[in-house]
């Protein structure tokens, strides 16, 4: 199944302050800050929802195609993408602008000062699908991420022009966004993702009714935290699965691209609703038990354990002729 993966790639720069920052402010002196901290660690980490999902395919022996805009000091990254069965040949680099970045500084107490450099990511919507397809000859379903909302617009209009299934997933780009924008990126899906709060957002501000959604998109998969995900089709009962127990919880962060990752993922492989959505479900207890996004490793074997243990032998049975992990 040929599919790409249309969203954000960024890196975060997450500095360590050992005092409180609080020690610094002067209250009389405010509307002229003019501070620097010496911080005492940094991790860089790879990111992006783009990224974080083609990887978690790559991990499961997919080979997603990625789409998205970087600058020119993407190498290094590229290189660790495509070591992980990530396409990276239809990225593209900006001339003039670095990969998109956030910063972070937390200081003793958990305060943060932060900024979000958007930098190359503006120019995805300078990115037309149709030579993606060319290249790969066709596509069978493109994820619209997070990401510039120009090109996710783009992107899903480009989708219906060609006829390619496309799945919506504006995640939090739906705060930025208004009405129309959302109706634009949801009618028509050919799956709709997002969290239980984002559910809510959708219909408050498309003002359409669950049902109004159902009869626009083929299947509506909805996270709900530590309840699970749930899948949905008109005319039929919800599929509802609960989460995979998780060993340690160490970060949260990506959870939810990794959970499309698996579903995605599954979803070539032609299995059920569950079991997309049992897959999606350990590949992001993977994410939970380790700092960074892209940081865990997929084991084959491990991966058919856990499955099993989460969801019964029948489960990892079904998944076990596909699964092609890169990893034993």
């Amino acid at each position: 199944m040929r599919i790409a993966v249309a969203g954000s790639i960024a890196t975060d720069h997450l500095m360590t302050f050992p005092g409180r920052f609080a020690d610094s402010l002067v209250a009389e002196k405010l509307d002229t800050v003019s501070l620097s901290f010496l911080v005492d660690h940094l991790e860089v980490r790879r990111g992006g929802v783009g990224a974080n999902i083609a990887f978690g395919m790559g991990c499961l022996g997919l080979r997603p195609a990625l789409v998205g805009a970087v600058g020119p000091d993407f190498g290094d990254y590229r290189s660790w993408l495509e070591r992980h069965g990530v396409d990276t040949a239809s990225v593209l680099v900006s001339d003039v602008h670095h990969t998109a970045r956030f910063v972070c500084t937390t200081d003793s107490e958990h305060n943060q000062i932060a900024s979000f450099y958007a930098g190359a990511m503006s120019q995805a919507r300078d990115i037309e699908l149709g030579p993606v397809a060319e290249r790969l000859g066709g596509l069978d379903l493109v994820l619209v991420g997070a990401d510039d909302p120009a090109a996710m617009v783009r992107h899903t209009q480009e989708c219906r022009e060609r006829g390619f299934a496309f799945a919506a997933d504006p995640s939090q780009q739906l705060a930025r966004m208004e009405g129309p924008e959302i109706r634009t990126l949801v009618d028509g899906a050919a799956y709709l993702f997002t969290n239980d709060y984002e559910a809510a957002l959708t219909e408050q501000k498309t003002g359409w009714s669950s049902d109004d959604i159902l009869e626009r998109v083929a299947v509506r998969v909805t996270t709900l935290g530590a309840r699970g995900s749930r899948v949905e089709r008109k005319g039929e009962a919800p599929v509802v699965v609960a989460t995979a127990a998780e060993v340690r919880l160490a970060d949260p962060t990506g959870v939810g691209d990794a959970y499309r990752a698996g579903f995605l993922a599954a979803t070539a492989w032609g299995v059920s609703d569950e079991r997309c959505a049992q897959v999606g479900s350990v590949l992001a207890t993977l994410v939970i038990e380790t700092v960074g996004t892209q940081e865990y490793v997929v084991g084959r074997a491990d991966f058919l354990r856990r499955l099993a243990a989460a969801y019964g032998d029948a489960a990892a049975a079904d998944v076990e002729p596909h699964l092609a992990c890169p990893v034993p």
